[in-house]
Formats: C-alpha cells, structure tokens, sequence
C-alpha cells in the first residue's frame, strides 16, 4: 500500500521532516517514491514552516494514497494558510 507520511531529518533536538509518499513496507527513513513537501517545526518566524505541493498530493490520493494521521493534519493547516 502507497502511504504519505513523514520522513524525518535534521539534526539532535532540530527535527525536520519531509512529506514523502513511499511504500508502507518500507522503514520510515527509508526509500520513498517522491518527495512533495517539508515541514519545520522549528522554523524561524521569518522562514517557512510547511510547504505541501497540492498537485502532487492530489494525484496520490487519487492513486489510492493513505494519508497519516500526521500528514492529513498538515495538509489540512496548510490549506487553512493558503486560503
């Protein structure tokens, strides 16, 4: 099964995450097929936090894409500052 999910980066204690759909089977840092957006959530106030490209996301879950709990959170905050 195809997920969207987070994959995490960053250094110690300075988390980063990147938006990625992947194959469920593999790890959560693992190989991933694409990457369609980020989140910081220890961004400078000046910098940008969530980005989600919404053409990608959109072509996923019409491929049958599960979003995480986390991810469908994100997207929906995302949408809310887009708007």
């Amino acid at each position: 099964m195809v997920v969207i999910r987070l994959s995490r980066g960053g250094a110690k204690k300075r988390p980063f995450y990147r938006m990625v759909v992947a194959d469920s089977r593999n790890p959560r840092d693992g190989r991933f097929i694409e990457r369609i957006g980020f989140y910081n959530p220890v961004a400078a106030p000046s910098e940008q936090g969530l980005r989600v490209d919404t053409q990608r996301l959109t072509y996923w879950k019409s491929r049958g894409a599960a979003l995480s709990p986390t991810v469908a959170r994100l997207v929906k905050r995302a949408a809310k500052q887009a708007a």
